[in-house]
């Protein structure tokens, strides 16, 4: 009944700040659902779950990482910051550490519009949503690391701390002699990891330009081949190369690498913990981790040199595992075997013949390996395309499901958000900040029997915890931290 409560007063708080209410329309009742899990047989097994992996049931729990102390410190780029963010969220004390005048991450808003940044409610500072969003569980503090007064702060931090997560340039800490080899000296404990975008040694190390730009997240993707996987495949040159390349909308080499770089820390401190006692570096970057996501291109490259062409949305594997416009939108439809592929036919051809007599009379479609030429799938996805053209979403999805065939609509940002399953479950939620409400994407790892991982705060001002941080973790009494900010340390 409190957390209902809650519920309902951040949205009165939301409305009153004119943002878009949500959710629009309730979640279904768990009475409903049940009748959902009743229908497929599964009512006792649902009902199990449901009392154990309950959103609401988690932040009661403890945390996986409770007691793990982490230092994450960098500028401009999101690995690093996510790297923290799913340990933050897992239940480590995590403090990001800041120059004086912040991260300049902070400043980062859609079109540059300020009307898109949120404002902190005590200091007036605006921020924008995509540093508030990764600031999850995370202290705020500011230090001077070209100081040597801010220096000698850090090595105290990096004493107590289990962990230093580092997204500077390569070797910048280290000029400084607060890298990794400095670091272990103090506390060999330490687990120091590094993410960047194309590592910090080798040929074509991660490097700044002439202007002091740091390279951004789009370089992995450039690098390592993703942009060239992704996009149109009209005009088709030779070797693979025809089509326009897409990026990726979001940042997805800054989140692969963070991801990344939480698994290997974690692997590191169960080495550190078990077996010999001690930390150690650890290097992550971009474009190494989208090459471990890029199927099977570097497989068929090195079995007879063939360069994967752009298909667009199109799965050279697999006909049908499209999705195609229709009335209002994109359909995805499954087809990855020869019993859907059948069923796909029989549903289309009852409004559009045509369908069919790829079935009837085209031999080369029967079986699923030729399916898959070029020419199959430009056959397929033209009839379908022409099918789908004069129903909606929901339409084909109910023609789809009743022959049993894998379908769903492709859901635009604001659908997501109002999916019944998601808003259930629920996957978004609204948090509390010092800069107000704010909608997000609930862990994935939140649904755990003991342990749930769970965001207890997102956001904060410039140096907001220097005061309990710098007290807690080094001792420093309130006039030390003053005269360390006069000194402009801090």
């Amino acid at each position: 009944m409190e957390g209902k409560r809650e519920e309902v007063e951040i949205r009165s708080r939301a409305d009153a700040m004119g943002m878009r209410p949500w959710p629009v329309t309730p979640p279904p009742s768990p009475e409903e659902v049940i009748k959902v899990y009743a229908r497929r047989g599964a009512e006792e097994f649902g009902r199990w779950l449901e009392e154990n992996l309950r959103f609401e049931d988690s932040f009661g729990k403890p945390e996986a990482l409770q007691g793990l102390k982490v230092v994450d410190i960098g500028l401009w780029r999101l690995g690093h910051k996510f790297a923290a963010s799913l340990l933050a969220e897992a239940g480590a004390e995590v403090v990001c550490v800041e120059p004086p005048g912040g991260d300049p991450l902070r400043q980062l808003t859609p079109f540059g519009r300020e009307e898109y940044m949120l404002e902190h409610q005590q200091t007036g500072e605006k921020t924008g949503l995509e540093f508030i969003n990764e600031m999850r569980n995370q202290y705020a503090v500011t230090l001077n690391i070209d100081t040597p007064e801010g220096q000698e702060v850090f090595r105290g931090l990096a004493a107590h701390a289990d962990v230093v997560i580092d997204g500077h340039l390569p070797g910048y800490l280290d000029e400084r002699g607060i890298g990794y080899r400095q670091l272990s000296r103090i506390n060999p404990r330490l687990v120091y990891c590094w993410v960047g975008l194309r590592g910090q040694w080798g040929p074509m190390k991660d490097r700044v330009s002439r202007f002091g730009q740091w390279e951004l997240e789009p370089f992995a993707q450039a690098t390592n081949s993703l942009i060239h996987n992704t996009g149109f495949p009209q005009d088709q040159l030779p070797r693979g190369r025809g089509g326009d390349p897409t990026r990726a909308g979001a940042w997805v080499g800054d989140y692969v690498a963070g991801e990344q770089a939480a698994v290997n820390i974690l692997a590191a401190l169960y080495w550190r913990d078990e077996v010999s006692g001690e930390g150690q570096f650890i290097e992550v970057t971009a474009a190494e981790a989208l090459l471990d996501i890029l199927d099977f291109d570097i497989t068929w490259y090195g079995f007879n040199r063939s360069i994967k062409a752009r298909t667009g949305g199109w799965d050279p594997n697999l006909n049908q595992y499209e999705w195609n416009p229709c009335k209002d939108g994109y359909m995805m439809i499954g087809g990855q075997s020869d019993r859907l592929w059948y069923r796909i036919g029989m549903c289309i051809e009852q409004d559009d013949p045509q369908f069919g007599r790829l079935i009837h009379e085209d031999p080369f479609l029967k079986e699923m390996a030729a399916r898959n030429a070029l020419h199959a799938l430009i056959k397929t996805y033209t009839l379908t395309t022409r099918w789908l053209r004069n129903i909606n979403r929901v339409e084909a999805e109910e023609k789809l499901l009743e022959y049993d065939v894998a379908a769903g609509p492709l859901l635009y940002i604001d659908e997501v958000c109002e999916f019944p399953h998601f808003k259930y479950r629920p996957w978004v939620y609204w948090v509390e900040t010092d800069y107000g409400p704010v909608l997000y994407a609930t862990p994935p790892t939140a649904f755990q029997f003991q342990t749930p991982h769970r965001v207890k705060w997102m956001g904060r001002a410039i140096g907001q915890d220097n005061y309990e941080i710098y007290m807690r973790w080094l001792g420093l009494s309130p006039s030390k931290v003053d005269e360390l900010k006069g000194k402009g340390v801090i």
